[in-house]
């Protein structure tokens, strides 16, 4: 693969930053997978404009791994920075792209909330390719609740100060019941829109328990409407880090003809529970002949080394000279 992209706007970037962008660019097309991962969310901690441009580069490379892509795409969303709107347009809109990284850049579009994006996620919400779609429609709903009182006091958000998983949803959580039977049920409904089964989804994700993972398990594995839930699901495994939900994201990793969509989730999952269970199940899935599913394995696979050392975060430390070894490691 040939890097043109990190000439662009290299003299307005700090030595640290150039160094990280050496590594997520990967302009020798040598640097392995899984630090392009740690480099990409060292950026993500970084949060600033000149981080996003590094990161938005990434989305136009041409014959890179769709799983990157994905990520990047994942990430520019949780870095909220409207700066990006214009890389995850493009993204989006582009055909030829996978539909994991389409889908994850109309995500993002949710998460950073701008109106500005209404009209560009407008034009996907009838498109042939379904994760696309249902994520339209989605990041609409999600967009329209962000910017509305009415919508917030008839069913309001919880108080961001419960959330411990830091992160951007594609859809709070639902504060109407706790009950955990009334949240399977929902969450199960495949007649109902996929904001209702969402927040019924994140509900159950805050309630953390053995029954809540087993109702979102059920979830996952009765399904047949949308693998964009399916797939939601096993990305929430991963941040619950729950050993209860092995067995369910074992069976679905194994499962040849589900998307590799969610296969690709639940092995990063597996990756973030870290249990030497889970280590045996990956490397069974090392070879798999889907590249996003054996990508996945991989990259869980150092996630799960991570998981089981000494360090401090997941992500490079943004030191110049650090990074500058890794680059010529």
């Amino acid at each position: 693969m040939v890097n043109t992209h990190i000439t662009q706007s290299v003299s307005k970037w700090t030595p640290t930053h150039t160094k990280l962008a050496e590594l997520i660019l990967n302009e020798s097309g040598k640097v392995p997978l899984f630090q392009r991962y740690r480099a990409l969310f060292s950026l993500k901690g970084m949060g600033d404009d000149m981080a996003v441009d590094i990161v938005c580069q990434c989305l136009d490379m041409e014959d890179d791994s769709d799983l990157f892509k994905h990520e990047v795409a994942y990430v520019l969303g949780q870095m909220g920075n409207a700066n990006a709107l214009p890389a995850l347009n493009a993204a989006m809109a582009k055909v030829s792209n996978n539909a994991m990284v389409r889908h994850e850049a109309a995500e993002s579009l949710g998460a950073i909330s701008s109106l500005a994006s209404i009209p560009e996620l407008e034009k996907y919400v009838n498109d042939e390719c379904k994760p696309l779609a249902d994520t339209c429609i989605l990041a609409l709903d999600k967009i329209k609740f962000d910017h509305s009182e009415d919508a917030q006091k008839a069913d309001p958000k919880p108080d961001v100060s419960t959330n411990v998983f830091a992160s951007i949803d594609p859809a709070p959580a639902t504060t109407s019941t706790r009950s955990i039977s009334e949240l399977r049920d929902m969450l199960c409904d495949e007649s109902a829109s996929l904001w209702k089964r969402y927040r019924a989804m994140f509900a159950l994700r805050e309630i953390g328990t053995d029954e809540a993972v087993l109702a979102l398990c059920e979830g996952m594995e009765l399904d047949k409407s949308s693998a964009l839930f399916r797939h939601e699901i096993g990305f929430i495994f991963g941040e619950m880090q729950h050993p209860a939900s092995v067995p369910a994201l074992a069976r679905v990793l194994g499962k040849v003809d589900e998307a590799p969509m969610v296969r690709h989730e639940a092995a990063e999952a597996l990756g973030s529970i870290a249990t030497p269970e889970c280590n045996e199940i990956l490397n069974k899935y090392i070879n798999d002949p889907e590249p996003v599913v054996r990508d996945s394995c991989l990259v869980a696979l150092d996630m799960y080394e991570h998981e089981n050392s000494d360090e401090f975060q997941y992500a490079i430390i943004p030191d110049a000279e650090k990074s500058a070894e890794l680059v010529s490691a």
